[in-house]
Order: C-alpha cells, then structure tokens, then sequence
C-alpha cells in the first residue's frame, strides 16, 4: 500500500487521508479522488493532497473488514455492512454472549493493522444490540493478513446462547422475624431478573427453615416441572451442612460447588436434582443491584454448563460494588434518505389530574387537543403513524376522524404510561428503523420539531436517541431507534422511558428547541386554560 503526497492529477483513484479545508472547500477523509475532485482541489488552489493507494495483493479496509467479522460471526450474530473500515456484529437473538477469548487474541495478535472488540464474555444481550466490531486501522491491508486473521477466527470467535430455561420454582424459607414485604419484594425481583430471558415462576412455596419442609417444597417444584429451581433462605448458606445444601443432598440432589469469588454474591451454593439446576441463593440476590447470581443464573437460563473452573475463575472483575455498567448501544442503519421513522402517539390516559374529562378532547382554539397533536404528527417526515387509544378509546378515536393513522387500543390503560408505549412499540412496522413517541396531550409540539429530530437520528454516527432540547432541558417528544425497542417493552408503571435516556446517554443527539412547546402538556384545567391564553 503506497502513502504519501501528489498532485491532484496524480491522485486520481487513491483515498485521501486527511480531511482537507482551503476556502469553500472541503474535501473529508477517506473521500476517492475523482476528476471532479481534482477540478475542485485546482479550482481553491490545492497544489498536493496526501493519499494512499492500494497495491498489487492489498484489499481495501471494507473488503477486509467485512470478511473477518463474517469469519468471527457464530451462531446467532449477524453483520452490518462494513463501513470506513469497520464492520458491527449485532445479537440476531436475545441470549448471552459466548466469546472464545483465544479466539479474539488471535486474530488480534495477527497484525496491528486489524482489531476485533468485543462485549464481556457471557454478557445478557437482547435482540440488536452491538456484541462486536471489527475495525481496521489503514485504509487497506495485505490480503494474506487479511487470510490469517479470518482462518484465526476458525469457525466463529463469538455466537449467542439463547435462553432455553422458561419455568423457574421459588422457594422462600421463613423464620421468625422475617418480614412477608421482604419475600413479597424478593419475588418481584426475581421474576423482572427473569424477564429479560422469558422466563417466569411457575409457582412459588414458603416453608419453614428446615431440612424436611425444604426436602418437600423441592420434590414438588420438580414435580411441577420446574427447569430451575431456586432456594432463598431466611438464614444465609454457611456451611455444605446448613438446611439448603442438606436439603438439595437428601432428595438425591448433588452440591456441585459453595461459595463464589463475586461480592457480593459470595454465598451462592450451585448444584443440581433430577439433572436439573437448584441455586441456593445469597441474601444480595433479594436485590436488584447487579451482584454474582445474576452471573451465574443468566447462564443456566441459557442452558451453559457452570463449571467450579469457571466459577473459581470469576475473581478477577468479581469486586462489584463499584461497577457502573456501560453499555454500547450502536447500531448501522440504512443511508440517509432510506431511513423509515415511525410516530406513536400517545393517547390512551384516563386524565386523572384534570379532576374528570377527559382531556385530549378538550378544545384548544375549536380544534380536540388530540387532533391538534396528531395533526402535526401526520404533517411530519414520519413515515406512519401509529394512534395508542385506551380510555374513551372510541371518542378518542371519533375526534381522529377521517385521519390517515392506525389505531390501537390498549386494554391495559389504567396501569400506566408505560402500558401505552408497549402497545405502539408492539404495532411498529418491522421495516422501521425507529419511533418518534408523542404525548397526545402536547398541543404546542410541531411537524417541524419532529423532522429535527429525524433530521437528527443518525446511527452513522452514533445518534439512536433524538431528544428536544432547551435550557438544559430535555422534553417531548423522543425518537428512539430500533436498538432500544426491547428496553421500552420491559417499562412498568406509570413512569416513562427517561431513564432509558439517561442509561444509554453516549447514544443521545440533542435538538436545539425555541419555546415550549416541548416541554408543555395539558394535566390540569389550570393549564388548559393558560394554552388557551386564558
């Protein structure tokens, strides 16, 4: 591969390395020169561009790229197009990351010219969601570098385990002093730590702390077909002949290892009945606090052998009191111009705050609060538009009258906010790259905010999350790319998505407002009456 100056004459067919500025002109890195390059880099007076030129045997850093993280993608792992000489690897599936760890020194031990990173090994992945990236450094490599790095691979260096565990037992041992909220929140834990896998409690026992209770809540979860079957003990593990282990070893069961280099999490007991999994619990594990079960459960859900090799070897990294997770949510869109925006309106509430009507149908200036929004939807660069209706669905839904929008009802309404984005999440079209969500009640939001903010949306550039901005201020509505989809169908309550924003923050594009109308919604009469200028 050649580098180095030339005329712009003499440039023809290589890459430039640097972006260049001279006047008007502006030609960016990586840009192959052409004729019309040359006539514009003589035209600002541009007498010598730096460029590099593939040779004889070389392959340009897409070719490459592509090729080694095709050779790198297992089972489960699909590949973006590569681009700028970097090629994304995305979970096809929800699961758990495998990564063969020699795999990817391998491969990066072939030539400084090629780098492959990766997410932890054994990290929880939804559907989406980056695992990888090949990127190379030059703008071309030898092709026999290229071969080595791809035959290293040898079969798949990372692949997605898929959770095959669905029905899960639960049972709580109780003494004297242990408060019922406790298990009752333990159980709330539990089944959100579970979810993101699918699976749930099939049933749940509460028995006294003692060997023979324990013995008979065990053989009958196993009798219920349990897949897995976890112990939470009112008293903590200590010792291979405390209640939980003895219980597991009198039906037969086998203590595979006590103990865990992970704090916290450090009394977890593993074994196995019947050859299915039994964990005894931490006491840590009654918290949704990150801590060394979830380790160890997300990979039995997905049905990995843990050894005591591997659960000795989780030392290192193990100290977890400290650790801020953070995730890498990017994602390759198609190019500008091909990029398919959907717009959810949300418009499903009972109204509580207004004190009795319902107020998407109250009128702002002889127009349905509700119209007005939606209006404004429709007369966007959003592709379709998607109308989420729930109380008074059908005078909600009257007011939208001869409006070109898809309605859909949500028969969960009265839980909450939440409910309502997972029922327009849900009627997305599969060919969207993403969804604008509007509050039906925002009557002062534009088409024209709405196009900045898809204007905005650019995955190219890490830009999944558009948000108005103002003052310091984030408001209405939020456009969020298809990555994030799986997050917004886990939302609960009556509490939106903000702190889904503030999670994947690296990913977020802010959008410059003027005014109010994204941060003005309708919730009393009092401010009803302040829209209407009253």
């Amino acid at each position: 591969m050649k580098f180095g100056p030339a005329s712009p004459a003499d440039a023809i067919g290589g890459v430039t390395v640097h972006t260049l500025r001279q006047g008007s002109l502006v030609l960016k890195k990586g840009t192959t020169i052409g004729p019309a390059e040359v006539a514009a880099l003589g035209q600002a007076g541009v007498k010598e561009v730096v460029v590099v030129r593939l040779e004889e045997g070389d392959v340009s850093e897409d070719v490459a790229a592509a090729g080694i993280a095709r050779a790198v993608a297992g089972e489960g792992i699909h590949v973006e197009r590569a681009f700028t000489g970097r090629a994304n690897l995305f979970a096809a599936k929800a699961g758990l990351l495998v990564v063969d760890r020699a795999a990817v020194d391998r491969i990066n031990g072939v030539d400084e010219a090629i780098t492959l990173a990766t997410l932890a090994a054994f990290k929880p992945v939804v559907e989406g969601e980056m695992v990888g990236t090949v990127k190379l450094i030059p703008f071309g490599v030898e092709a026999k570098l290229r071969d080595l790095a791809v035959e290293a691979a040898r079969g798949g260096a990372l692949r997605i385990a898929p959770y095959v565990i669905k029905r899960v037992g639960v049972i709580s041992t109780l003494l004297p002093g242990l408060a019922p909220k406790v298990v009752e929140k333990t159980l709330k834990v539990t089944a959100e730590r579970l979810a993101p896998a699918g699976a749930s409690i099939i049933a749940e026992r509460r028995v006294p702390h003692d060997e023979t209770a324990l013995k008979a809540a065990m053989k009958e979860l196993l009798g219920l077909r349990a897949e897995l079957v976890i112990v939470f003990g009112a008293s903590a593990i200590a010792d291979r002949r405390d209640v939980i282990p003895a219980a597991l070893s009198g039906i037969g069961g086998t203590i595979e290892h006590f103990g865990l280099p992970v704090d916290p999490g450090n009394l977890l007991l593993i074994g196995n009945a019947n050859g299915l999994p039994v964990l005894g619990a931490p006491g840590c594990a009654r918290s949704p606090v990150e801590n060394g079960f979830d380790w160890v459960l997300m990979r039995l859900l997905a049905g990995l052998k843990v050894t005591r090799a591997e659960l000795t070897g989780m030392g290192v990294g193990g100290l977890l009191m400290e650790i801020v997770t953070r995730p890498q949510p990017r994602e390759s869109l198609e190019p500008d111009g091909n990029r398919h925006v959907s717009a959810i309106v949300l418009a499903a509430g009972r109204s509580t705050r207004m004190g009795g009507p319902n107020k998407l149908l109250a009128e702002l200036d002889g127009q349905k609060l509700v119209r007005i929004v939606t209006e404004q939807v429709l007369a966007s660069k959003a592709r379709d538009v998607i109308v989420v209706t729930g109380h008074q669905a059908e005078l909600v839904e009257k007011a939208l009258a001869g409006l070109k929008v898809t309605f859909v009802r949500n028969p969960d309404f009265a839980k909450g906010l939440a409910s309502s984005v997972k029922a327009g999440v849900s009627a997305v079209p599969k060919q969207a790259d993403g969804a604008v969500i509007c509050l039906g009640d925002m009557p002062m939001i534009s088409s024209g905010l709405i196009d900045h903010l898809i204007d905005a949306f650019a995955p190219d550039r890490g830009n999944l999350i558009a948000v108005p901005v103002s003052d310091g201020r984030r408001g209405n509505p939020v456009l969020w790319s298809r990555r994030f989809f799986n997050e917004l169908m886990v939302l609960d309550g009556d509490i939106g998505a903000r702190h889904l924003i503030a999670k994947h923050n690296e990913a977020v594009a802010e959008v410059p407002v003027e005014g109010d109308g994204a941060f003005l919604d309708i919730d009393t009469p009092q401010g009803l009456e302040a829209a209407r200028g009253g």
